[in-house]
């Protein structure tokens, strides 16, 4: 069994820049500890709090992956921002326990 660390230091990286980057919303001091807010959707973005559990996630490193090829790290939404249906999301999310 071998351990990405590379792909998770990478996510944690990706994760960083973009809430960086980002201006720091009113909602910003609700999000639990142990969790991050990002927005999913293809017209209306939808925010979410998910896990940082998640980062270790091959499934959800991939998604970091494509959201860091289509939007850099500029996300306009003020965090990170995935892009896939929010439907496509909650089933990914939901088979890895995140909520």
């Amino acid at each position: 069994m071998a351990i990405r660390m590379p792909r998770i230091i990478q996510a944690r990286k990706i994760l960083r820049r973009s809430l960086s980057n980002g201006s720091i919303t009113p909602t910003y001091t609700d999000i639990p500890k142990g969790y991050f807010a990002i927005y999913v959707g293809e017209q209306e973005k939808k925010r979410h709090m998910v896990p940082v559990s998640l980062l270790s996630e091959p499934l959800f490193q991939d998604l970091l992956h494509q959201a860091e090829e289509e939007f850099g790290y500029n996300h306009p939404m003020g965090a990170l921002t995935i892009p896939c249906s929010e439907d496509v999301f909650t089933d990914l999310a939901s088979g890895l326990g995140a909520f």
